[in-house]
Formats: C-alpha cells, sequence, structure tokens
C-alpha cells in the first residue's frame, strides 16, 4: 500500500508542476491578469489628531493700586462679568477729601493768577508813560509766571486725586469669569495687594503640541476641528510657534475659535485631515526591502518604492491622479512582467 500512495502522490506532484509552469508560461507570453484603478479613485486623506487644550489669553490676578478698606465685592467665583462691570469697592472717602482739597487749592491759585494778570497789565501801562520802572514790571512779570506754573501744577494734583478716587473702584478690564476672591471685606489693602484672579472669557485659543512630521501637515490643511467628549467646534490655524520644545521634541500651533467656543482650560483633540493623498495601506506591497506599489506602464508592471511606507499604515504618495494602480493580480508580479488588462 504504502509504495503505490507514494506514486499516487508524486503523479499528482508532477501534474502540479506541470500546470504551473503552464501558468508561467502563458503569463509570459500574455501577461499576468491585473486589474487598475487609477490614483485619484484611490486615495484617501488620513485623519490627523492630536491632543489639545483650550486656553485664555488673560489669566489676570487683580491688584490694588490704593491704601483703602474693602467695602464690597459684589461678584463671587463663577460669575461671568462684562468689561467695565465693578467687581470691588474700597473706602473712598480720603480720597474725596484730596479731591475737594486739589479742588480748592486750583481755584485759589486761579484767582490769584487773574490778579497777577491784571497787576501786570497795569504796570504795563504806567511803564508806558514812564510812571513805573522797569524793575516793577520785571517783579509783575515774574510773579505772573511762578503763578501760571502754579496753576499748571494744581490742575496735575487735581488731575491725579481724580486718578485716585477712580481706582478705590475696581473694574473688569475684559469680558471675564471669576475665578477666585483673594482678599475679604474689611481687609486693608495696600499697592500690589491682590484683590481678584478672573478668565479672559473672549480671547481664547487652542493650543496643540505638533510632531516634527505633522508641522507640514497642519501648515497645508484647510480645516481643523476641536474635539471634546461633548462638541466638535471650528477653529483656523492662527500661528505655528517658530519655536521647538526639546524635551517634548514638539512645536506649539495655535488656533482660533471660528464660532462657538468651548470654555476655557477644556480639553480634547484637534483633528484635521492630511492634505495631501495617500495611498490606503491594503494596497502596498514588498518587494526586496522595499514597499510600493505596482502602476501599469506601456503594458508592463513597474514598481514604484515609497518612501517612509510602513506596514499597515497608509502612505503619502506623489504621482498625478490618473496613475494606473495594480489592485488586483499584484502579489504575482515583478518588475519588467507583461500585463494583461481585464
Amino acid at each position: 500500500m504504502m509504495p503505490t500512495t507514494i506514486r499516487h502522490l508524486r503523479h499528482w506532484a508532477g501534474l502540479f508542476a506541470c500546470c504551473l509552469l503552464s501558468v508561467q508560461v502563458l503569463a509570459a507570453t500574455e501577461g499576468t491578469p491585473v486589474a487598475l484603478r487609477p490614483l485619484g479613485e484611490l486615495a484617501i486623506h488620513p485623519r490627523v489628531s492630536v491632543p489639545a487644550t483650550v486656553e485664555s489669553l488673560n489669566d489676570t490676578r487683580l491688584s490694588a493700586e490704593v491704601n483703602a478698606a474693602v467695602v464690597a465685592i459684589p461678584v463671587v467665583p463663577g460669575d461671568v462679568v462684562e468689561a467695565g462691570s465693578i467687581l470691588l469697592q474700597f473706602d473712598a472717602e480720603d480720597y474725596r477729601l484730596r479731591l475737594k482739597q486739589a479742588q480748592a487749592a486750583l481755584r485759589s491759585t486761579e484767582a490769584r493768577l487773574a490778579l497777577a494778570e491784571y497787576q501786570l497789565q497795569r504796570t504795563r501801562t504806567l511803564a508806558s508813560r514812564d510812571v513805573a520802572s522797569e524793575e516793577q514790571l520785571r517783579e509783575r512779570e515774574a510773579q505772573y509766571r511762578g503763578l501760571k506754573a502754579e496753576l499748571a501744577m494744581r490742575r496735575s494734583e487735581l488731575a491725579m486725586a481724580k486718578r485716585q478716587l477712580k481706582k478705590c473702584v475696581v473694574r473688569a478690564p475684559f469680558r471675564a469669569i471669576v475665578r477666585e476672591r483673594l482678599i475679604r471685606l474689611g481687609e486693608l489693602a495696600t499697592p500690589g495687594t491682590p484683590l481678584l484672579r478672573i478668565v479672559d472669557a473672549g480671547r481664547l485659543e487652542v493650543v496643540a503640541k505638533l510632531q516634527q512630521d505633522d508641522v507640514a501637515s497642519a501648515r497645508q490643511a484647510q480645516e481643523f476641528i476641536f474635539e471634546t467628549r461633548e462638541t466638535r467646534y471650528p477653529v483656523r490655524l492662527r500661528v505655528i510657534v517658530p519655536l521647538f520644545d526639546s524635551h517634548e521634541r514638539s512645536r506649539e500651533a495655535r488656533l482660533l475659535f471660528t464660532a462657538a467656543r468651548a470654555l476655557p482650560g477644556a480639553a480634547g483633540k484637534l483633528i484635521w485631515h492630511e492634505p495631501q493623498p495617500h495611498l490606503p495601506p491594503e494596497l502596498l506591497i514588498r518587494r526586496g526591502r522595499d514597499l510600493g506599489v505596482f502602476v501599469a506602464d506601456d503594458g508592463r508592471a513597474r514598481f514604484i518604492p515609497l518612501p517612509g511606507a510602513r506596514e499597515g499604515r497608509p502612505v503619502k504618495v506623489e504621482l498625478p491622479d490618473d496613475t494606473p494602480i495594480v489592485t488586483e493580480g499584484r502579489f504575482v508580479l515583478q518588475d519588467g512582467d507583461p500585463l494583461m488588462i481585464r
């Protein structure tokens, strides 16, 4: 039984070898049957996704500019306030009194200056008649100029008093979210004392870290999306910061919201699609050490290595959209084989 079985196996092996040889001869004479599709129909634009967060351009600690006690804090953490809204008030009585003093001093100087001007004009008239001496005229002119300089000083003191009184009311410099109160009612503040921490609710940017391979892709991308667990927000690229972070081996991209905005501090992903066409990984084939694709070139197979190609990942291609790519029958092809298009 055993010799007969071996003879049968050898017989069938011989038939298989003959059939294989016949297929190879036929392929060599008539070409390997293949299917082609233009690159434009096969190309994909893979999605790129990197971690990103929303940052406010102004996370500000407001400080006191006067010496005074706090008498009112009409806001609490979590409030959203408009620009110009009152955030805190100081006891302003001392500054009101200083303002009144400055106003009184200004009026006094104005009255003295008016008298000095009259006396100067009178002395000039008398001097023209040789009744007043040159020395008296010079004295009146000096008195007038001195009071005029004093008037300018009094006006400056009044402006400073008004400014100090205005600082007794702390207002929001922008539309803001109150994050923290740093002082309590009744506490005495001095210039520089922290009062409130606020976050700009209007000037927000999406910040993402790009690896070097993603920089060129992001520069050419047409649309970006910032995606959180709840929502997708359209954004546009403002700048890729011209600074390389050697620690994270990345560059920072900053983007602006174009419609609705996420909350400051929100974390999510920045998403865009590769602008350059890519071939799906299932079309790649290895020949020797290279990964690439077969194309039809004047009735023959031509193997094109694709630099940077990796198993299981789409690969960028720089070929015309009408390039005929071999999609079926490529596994048995060698470079230069004749093709039979089906």
